[in-house]
């Protein structure tokens, strides 16, 4: 199968009330550990790629993975930008295969972000590919950009609802309490703010930071209107916690395939963990 854009799945995922993963793909154990979860469990999946991401694998080595994984499994998977920071890195990505990508205009004013995300979404539109939009600032480190959370800011409802109208995203990223990286305590998500918008547009809300949420809050955010959910340092800590463990316990370890396998096992069952809980197995 080829790779699909996110409207293959996401207006299921609104219409019957379950959530598609993002998870980002980090290098090719990343990749493997993903589908294989997915493929055991049945569900469509988002291969999530930052520009920090594209940098360290490449950007061919990067489409050619996803493109196998999807051949192989014959699921429903994009690959998505992940949080991409102008419209000729939108572009770029399209151009090389990817099949859906999030244009992240929170930094700039409310105009500026409608005006930007609107070129992204004329262009993608074009080439079948889905679009992602954000709105307010999502605190947490992710990549190399930092947000701490004085400056994070949460989206208000009536904003994001004329976003959408102007735009014309295909999901809509959402300030609502939640943080990239893992959490200190446990977070404060604004499930209000969720349910108002969600209701009001026709696309789910999508919301970033799933990494460490308490498994009830995740489920509150899905029934409120949440239809895409990001996970990228829960399978981080997984694979350097097991790569660690298995250096210590033994040092003259040299083959890398001695523990990239055992860490790409535990992302296996945290994807999976992830795939239950969102409530998209066997949804593919």
């Amino acid at each position: 199968m080829a790779l699909v854009s996110m409207n293959e799945f996401l207006p299921k995922a609104k219409a019957n009330k379950f959530a598609v993963g993002q998870f980002n793909m980090n290098n090719l154990e990343f990749a493997q550990a993903i589908v294989e979860a997915a493929m055991e469990l049945k569900s469509p999946f988002i291969y999530g790629v930052s520009e920090g991401a594209l940098k360290y694998m490449g950007i061919e080595f990067t489409v050619a993975i996803a493109e196998a994984a999807a051949k192989k499994s014959g699921l429903p998977i994009a690959l998505h930008l992940d949080h991409g920071s102008s419209f000729e890195v939108a572009m770029k990505c399209i151009r090389a295969g990817f099949s859906s990508v999030m244009f992240d205009g929170s930094h700039y004013s409310f105009e500026e972000n409608i005006r930007l995300t609107k070129e992204v979404v004329k262009a993608a539109r074009a080439m079948g590919v889905s679009v992602e939009g954000e709105l307010g600032t999502i605190g947490g480190v992710e990549d190399d950009i930092s947000v701490d959370e004085e400056h994070a800011n949460l989206a208000k409802p009536e904003e994001a609802i004329r976003f959408y109208e102007e735009t014309g995203v295909d999901c809509l990223a959402i300030a609502v309490g939640t943080a990239h990286g893992m959490y200190a305590g446990e977070p404060n998500i604004h499930f209000d703010i969720i349910e108002q918008v969600s209701k009001a547009i026709p696309v789910p809300v999508v919301l970033h930071g799933g990494s460490g949420v308490p498994d009830e809050m995740i489920r509150k955010s899905i029934a409120a209107g949440v239809g895409k959910i990001n996970v990228n340092t829960e399978n981080q800590v997984a694979c350097t916690e097991t790569i660690r463990a298995a250096l210590n316990k033994d040092a003259k370890i040299y083959d890398p395939r001695k523990y990239l396998t055992p860490a790409r096992n535990a992302m296996v069952e945290v994807v999976k963990s992830k795939i239950q809980l969102f409530g998209s197995s066997n949804q593919a």
